[in-house]
């Protein structure tokens, strides 16, 4: 399957979305030449909604579905993630790698659109897939983009290129389901910090448990977070050898940081809600687990924390 063009996929999912706003409770509108899709600002939106968000950041490239709880963590359903095109679906378009910062707004971006506009160090490693006619973006924020914002994003474009945003904020139910999808997403992103060769990895699933909506996007983005933290498990299948997976494991999952442990929302407020001053051995799921398809072995790194889970959770009350 040829994956070009990532935001010619996701175009698709976003006029899927347009067609489908009034079930999936959503809204959209024109603003600035800028096709703007509300997925929880200023609409209700919901379930499918999260999950159509989910799949649009990753390109269409991969599955997201909610699942049964893991009672061993938490009384909640799952977000349950698979790819066969990991490196694509996550790196070069899931990834929150771009802030979108203007006078009057702030969000960090994600989606394919990321890939048409290459800022990022980490696309020095990636392919070139992207012609510019279109672009999709996904901004995780609580309020709608502003024209310096839209102005700012369009600048990184070219000029004839048809603009869509999709926007949600952490506390609500699609920004919740977009944020915890992204199980797969932070071990890829760990292992190219950790230079683990990309090409290596073949497939991938995640699973993570979906918190309660939070009374606002500070608490959302720490109980989103814990979740994948403290109780996401993603398997990989990769081919090496074994070796090239046994050198790094131990440095793959979350406890691996010195900040393993405390909930996001505590280092978070510590750090003066400074993502970049947090320790980033912490940004990984919970618990890895390798599948090497050359020998046949496999090899599982990490470790979860349920009590944490409902205590960021708020469910440690009793009933």
């Amino acid at each position: 399957m040829s994956l070009h063009n990532l935001n010619d996929r996701a175009t698709h999912l976003t006029a899927f979305a347009r067609a489908r706003a009034q079930n999936l409770r959503i809204a959209f509108e024109e603003q600035d030449q800028t096709l703007i899709l509300d997925f929880g600002v200023k609409t209700e939106g919901g379930l499918e909604a999260g999950l159509l968000l989910a799949k649009i950041c990753l390109s269409g490239l991969a599955d997201v579905s909610i699942v049964p709880a893991d009672l061993r963590l938490a009384e909640v359903p799952q977000i349950f993630v698979r790819t066969d095109h990991p490196v694509a679906a996550c790196l070069m378009s899931q990834y929150a790698g771009w802030r979108i910062a203007s006078d009057d707004y702030f969000a960090m971006g994600s989606g394919p659109i990321r890939a048409a506009v290459r800022k990022e160090d980490i696309f020095q490693h990636l392919p070139e897939t992207e012609d510019g006619r279109l672009a999709v973006g996904v901004l995780e924020s609580g309020t709608l983009p502003t024209s310096s914002a839209i102005e700012q994003i369009r600048a990184a474009l070219p000029e004839t290129c048809r603009l869509t945003l999709a926007v949600a904020p952490t506390a609500s139910q699609a920004g919740n389901i977009q944020v915890v999808a992204r199980s797969v997403e932070t071990a890829l992103h760990k292992l190219h910090e950790l230079q683990f060769p990309l090409d290596n990895i073949i497939s991938g699933t995640g699973v993570a448990p979906l918190p309660p909506v939070a009374k606002n996007d500070l608490h959302g983005i720490g109980r989103t977070n814990d979740s994948i933290l403290y109780g996401a498990t993603v398997n990989l299948w990769v081919r090496c050898e074994d070796k090239a997976i046994t050198n790094i494991g131990p440095r793959v999952p979350s406890n691996s940081s010195t900040s393993h442990g405390q909930t996001f929302l505590s280092l978070f407020k510590a750090s003066n809600h400074d993502f970049y001053a947090l320790d980033p051995a912490l940004f990984s799921p919970a618990v890895v687990v390798f599948h090497n398809l050359k020998t046949g072995r496999s090899f599982r790194y990490g470790t979860h924390l349920p009590e944490l889970l409902k205590g960021s959770f708020g469910m440690n009350e009793s009933t």
